[in-house]
């Protein structure tokens, strides 16, 4: 029973943080590199390069699992789209989560 009420408090103090998922950037890259380099590398369809600290400020405000959930089912802006999963539906909620800590990472 202790084990249990362990992962609920934890879980919650997660959720109450807005980390309730954990992404991986280091695995991210594999994901950026094969589905996210060939706009955010160039900027295409006004995505934000990745390293360009002014463009992604706006959206690191957001907050992680905001950028996630819009990146996993697509995003319209003012400067620009994006389609769901980078338009890549194979992707994994895990991989496009990773791929965004990665981006994120370099652009701080």
């Amino acid at each position: 029973m202790s084990r249990f009420v362990s992962a609920a408090l934890v879980g919650a103090a997660l959720l109450i943080s807005g980390n309730a998922f954990a992404y991986d950037a280091a695995a991210g890259k594999a994901t950026y590199d094969a589905s996210c380099a060939m706009c955010h590398k160039t900027g295409m369809m006004g995505a934000p390069k990745v390293g360009d600290k002014a463009a992604w400020a706006p959206h690191i405000a957001k907050g992680m699992n905001v950028m996630v959930a819009n990146s996993i089912k697509g995003y319209k802006g003012t400067k620009g789209m994006m389609p769901a999963k980078g338009g890549n539906p194979k992707l994994t909620d895990a991989q496009v989560g990773n791929a965004v800590a990665y981006m994120v990472g370099q652009s701080k």
